[in-house]
Formats: structure tokens, sequence, C-alpha cells
């Protein structure tokens, strides 16, 4: 089965939300699909999908323009951020424009659920992702295990706008700490699968790598000072 196969089958089945994109059939023609913001979906259905002021579009490319800042105006550093902004409408003919509309908000995210229900998912743990850091960055290799389970809490998770779900452990004997980070399932709406698909985090994000270099220097400052 192609990615394309996977999602006819997951529609089929009731899926319409994968981070806070809403995936639905509209009305007509036929063969046409909507996105929205899925906080956008009522104002959309009522106005027939002609809601005032809204960027409309059937490009799908445009959801990387579309993802890149907040409403706030704010750079969105990583795309698993939950402030993705709203007031927009793509109306996509088929379902090749509806993937990739999906991997421009959430690059690869699809890919990578495919890859887990084929049990094909390769993850890549902490310490892994740490050393092979090079330049002013190999310093993140020198982070402590309680450092490191301390900045999951602090970085991940939806209290600090991931919308990810962590797949990876510090090493491969060590998994994270119980926390609302590590026990987050990916899907923020609070509907189940196969109404909604998880985002997966198979390794950590370069922010996270460059948050572990920061927290690898006051771990070093602190013992020369004690």
């Amino acid at each position: 089965m192609t990615q394309i196969d996977w999602l006819k089958q997951l529609l089929d089945q009731g899926f319409h939300r994968i981070g806070q994109i809403e995936v639905f059939l509209a009305p007509a023609p036929a063969g046409t699909y909507w996105l929205c913001h899925e906080s956008d979906r009522d104002a959309v259905i009522e106005t027939n999908g002609d809601p005032a002021d809204f960027l409309i579009t059937s490009d799908p490319y445009q959801a990387r323009e579309i993802s890149t800042y907040s409403l706030e105006n704010e750079y969105r550093f990583t795309k698993g951020q939950t402030n993705l902004r709203s007031g927009w409408l793509m109306k996509l003919h088929g379902l090749a424009d509806v993937l990739a509309a999906i991997d421009g908000f959430y690059p690869a995210c699809f890919g990578l659920w495919v890859a887990q229900q084929r049990n094909v998912l390769e993850v890549q743990n902490l310490r892994d992702k740490l050393n092979r850091q090079t330049g002013m960055y190999r310093f993140a290799r020198s982070i402590s295990d309680e450092g490191a389970q301390q900045l999951v809490q602090e970085v991940c998770g939806p209290a600090h706008q991931c919308a990810k779900k962590i797949l990876w452990q510090l090493d491969e004997n060590t998994p994270l700490a119980d926390s609302e980070a590590s026990r987050f399932n990916g899907i923020g709406s609070g509907l189940s699968e196969p109404q909604a698909i998880p985002l997966l985090c198979r390794e950590a994000c370069n922010h996270f790598v460059a948050e572990c270099r920061k927290a690898s220097k006051r771990e070093f400052e602190a013992k020369a000072q004690s």
C-alpha cells in the first residue's frame, strides 16, 4: 500500500484530524477535500466553504507558508508546535494533494505513522543523537541523565507547545521518566484513533539538542563553582 492508499483507508474509517489540521470531504465537486485549522471547521461548514476574510487556496504547497508563522507572527521553529495559525482554507482535488498539504504542515509525519503501522519505523535514542553532534553542539553530549530527563519536562509536550508523541529514550536501557511530556500520545484534540492519528517524534529535534548544549554548559559551570 502506498501512503495515498493508507490515507484513503483512514478517511474511510473516519479519520479527520492530524495535529491541528481538520480534513474532510467537501460537499462538491466530487473528489474535493477541504483542509482547515481545527478551530475553523464550523465556520467553513456554515459558510459552505466561503468564510469571510479567510485565505482560500487550492495549492497544497502553500501549507509551508501558512505554517511558518503563528497568528501572532511568531516564527514556528518546529512544525510540531501547537500554535498553527487559523483563518485559512485549502480546497484540494484528490488525495495526492491532501497528502502533499499534510506533509507541508507536518513534514514526514504521515510517513512516520505509516512506518510505525508497518513496524519498520526506526527510532534514534537521545545519546545516539547527541554523540553525532559536532562543532559547538558537541558539548551537548556531556549533559547528565538527570539533566536530560528534566529537559524533556521543560521543553517537550503540549505544555510547551509540542504536539508530538516521544518515541525515543535516553539510551537503549534508559526510558524517559514518567511525566506529562513522556505520556503525551501525540493527539492534542482529545480524539482517538482512527478519527485522529498522532504526530510522532522519532528522534530529538534540533531545538532539544540546542537546549541540551545550554543545560550541559550550566551543569559544567555549577560543578566548577562547587
